[in-house]
């Protein structure tokens, strides 16, 4: 039986984050510092800032997510090229969600940042190209709601949050990472859009 990418990725993430738990030295090395980008040209962490998380409640949120929708999605990335498809779709998006946030932060020697929800938005957005009306179950909230749904929910609060800021998260790297998703997803392979109006409409 075929071992799943996704599950991998997984694997590897909490590893790595529990790892940093306990080394704030690992952490430190990994986490995204734009100036060590910038002047010490260690280019690396553009990526390896998704393998670490501030805690257990934000690790265990972007696994779950990732756990529950990336399998679908390797799946079909996998019949469209090879699993190695689904790999590099997941470690670029996290690269080009926080690219916009770098250019902004670049000079910025107090921001940093670190966490897999860019890339995790961008698997869960092309999720939803797939099967807009499957049902997602969100905490809080009591009962399961529509894909589609919680999409437009999602890039609304994310665009407002991002605007206000104020609570030390990056929604900026949540929107990139979504609109990632649905456009390589898109550029790959058109018929997509088809696949999903044809969903929402029928």
């Amino acid at each position: 039986m075929q071992l799943s990418v996704n599950l991998i990725i997984v694997g590897l993430t909490v590893l790595v984050s529990w790892r940093a738990f306990n080394d704030r030295s690992l952490l430190e090395r990994l986490l995204l510092w734009p100036p060590a980008v910038q002047r010490r040209h260690q280019y690396d962490r553009l990526l390896t800032y998704g393998f670490v998380h501030a805690d257990w409640t934000h690790l265990l949120f972007n696994m779950i997510t990732l756990w529950s929708f990336g399998s679908a999605v390797e799946q079909v990335y996998s019949a469209w090229f090879s699993p190695l498809g689904y790999v590099l779709f997941y470690l670029s998006a996290i690269v080009v969600s926080i690219l916009p946030t770098f250019i902004v932060q670049r000079n910025n020697p107090a921001y940093r940042s670190l966490g897999a929800s860019g890339g995790v938005s961008a698997v869960l957005f092309a999720f939803i190209l797939f099967d807009p009306w499957s049902k997602l179950i969100i905490f809080p909230l009591p009962i399961p709601i529509p894909a589609i749904l919680f999409a437009v929910l999602y890039v609304g609060y994310s665009l407002w949050m991002d605007r206000r800021g104020g609570d030390n998260v990056n929604h900026s790297a949540h929107l990139w990472g979504a609109a990632y998703g649905v456009l390589l997803t898109l550029t790959l392979q058109p018929r997509v859009l088809g696949h999903f109006l044809q969903s929402l409409t029928g």
